[in-house]
């Protein structure tokens, strides 16, 4: 190779030796290291001047500080006069930011994944119920941990119930993005609206990704799978995005008996075109499983505000189907409802997916397809983060196999799955992609076939 270095960051040191095994090189020295504050020092040990430079991190793990320590290295080398420097994030970082604020209740996910013993597994998840609302004494918070269901089933009993100090104040909802951060805002509808109409706008970090990258030094970016094809759009600098689809069809021609009698399923209507495409290829039948939250308006009378104007204790009871105030009137409940589009009975289901984080959409689509008759369940995903309590749920899933590569390191995974994972190797094809870049040769070819 003509001035060819690859440098590896800390976030998957093994992709990085496989990668240079198939280039027939060795990676070259890179040290990084943390100062007692948490600031990253990173220090280049060979020469890059007038090299053609490829740097290997993942967005896995610590996402922040593996993303500010291959800034630094881009930095670095083209301060030590790199003619070129090229990014290689197999797993892209912030590249899956929805576009309204998260929601927890209305997604189904959970604030802090916990571990747990049993798994419910359930394809419609749970329905957010509206803050009560009183307009003399102000606000209450919603219903507490401790709130049991009583025997009608549009009632919720209250153990306990947190009241504002006096005088009164707006007491906000907490929304948990994850288990690190936590963010006070105000209850927000299905379409990210709060009460007073205003819809809540979260920062597109596309633009800004994009914009570091750039900014500083970097040439080109390889990545594979990105969850958003048009997030290449952010760039002014040339973006591979190399597919994993060439590997996922050979998996299932070589180890799936009877392939073509198979069910290549999508786990959701955002993933159709990926599956749709591996199932045309090989010539199988599709599904989908389709889910929408509809507006169903509360039945019965609203509330009046006077029924507010004494302190609720512990054995009164809150009605769900009726607004606490006239403003909740017409406030209407979303309703999730799953569906499958296609027929699977006695047939072996491929779950197709580019992303697996918290493994709940994966999960609550096999479970779903087991429910209608499928004989075995593939999951075949091209990032497998997994990330809180998501092992602990694939293991006791409906999934009889899950397919993965190694863009996000896997070894402990796999010693806790043992049989019920396979890992993929995409270290030949982003070898071949930077030979083929540092000898000027076109990369569509990996596009379609792989490597």
């Amino acid at each position: 190779m003509r001035d060819l270095v690859v440098l590896g960051g800390s976030s998957h040191p093994l992709l990085t030796k496989a990668i240079c095994r198939n280039l027939t090189i060795e990676p070259s020295k890179l040290d990084s290291h943390k100062f007692a504050n948490g600031e990253t020092s990173i220090i280049v040990k060979d020469s890059v001047r007038e090299k053609d430079v490829f740097i290997v991190q993942s967005g896995c793990g610590h996402v922040n500080d593996t993303f500010i320590e291959l800034l630094i290295t881009i930095a670095a080398c083209k301060t030590a006069s790199a003619k070129r420097v090229t990014a290689v994030l197999p797993l892209f970082p912030y590249s899956r930011q929805p576009d309204v604020p998260f929601m927890p209740n209305s997604t189904g996910a959970p604030s802090v994944s916990t571990t747990k013993d049993n798994y419910t597994f359930e394809s419609a998840p749970s329905t957010p119920r509206p803050l009560s609302k009183d307009r003399n004494r102000g606000y209450f918070s919603q219903a507490n941990e401790g709130a049991t269901k009583s025997g009608n089933k549009d009632t919720i009993r209250v153990d306990t119930l947190k009241q504002p100090p006096q005088p009164p104040k707006y007491t906000p909802k907490s929304v948990i993005t994850n288990s690190a951060a936590t963010h006070f805002l105000p209850q927000i509808d299905a379409q990210g609206k709060t009460d007073s109409g205003y819809k809540q706008w979260i920062s597109p970090n596309g633009t800004l990704i994009a914009n570091l990258l750039t900014t500083a030094g970097a040439d080109r970016v390889i990545t594979m799978d990105l969850h958003d094809p048009q997030f290449q759009g952010f760039f002014n600098i040339p973006v591979d995005n190399l597919h994993s689809r060439p590997l996922m069809k050979r998996y299932i021609i070589d180890y799936i008996p009877n392939y073509r009698e198979c069910v290549i399923v999508s786990p959701d209507s955002g993933g159709a075109k990926r599956a749709t495409a591996i199932a045309d290829s090989i010539g199988c039948t599709f599904a989908l499983i389709h889910k929408e939250r509809r507006a169903k308006l509360p039945k019965g009378p609203p509330s009046t505000s006077s029924s507010m104007g004494t302190s609720l204790s512990s054995s009164q009871t809150i009605q769900t189907h009726a607004p606490q105030s006239p403003y909740h009137q017409n406030t209407p409940k979303m309703v999730a409802t799953t569906m499958l589009v296609g027929d699977v009975k006695d047939k072996v289901c491929v779950l197709i997916d580019d992303l697996v984080d918290t493994s709940y959409t994966i999960t609550r689509a096999a479970k779903l397809l087991k429910d209608e008759g499928a004989k075995f369940v593939y999951a075949l995903v091209t990032h497998g983060i997994f990330s809180g309590d998501a092992i602990n749920r694939i293991n006791m899933s409906q999934i009889d196999k899950v397919v993965t590569t190694n863009s996000v390191p896997q070894s402990e995974n796999v010693a806790i799955l043992k049989d019920k994972i396979e890992v993929l190797d995409v270290s030949r094809i982003f070898a071949e992609a930077i030979r083929r870049i540092n000898n000027g040769e076109s990369v569509s070819m990996l596009f379609d076939h792989g490597w």
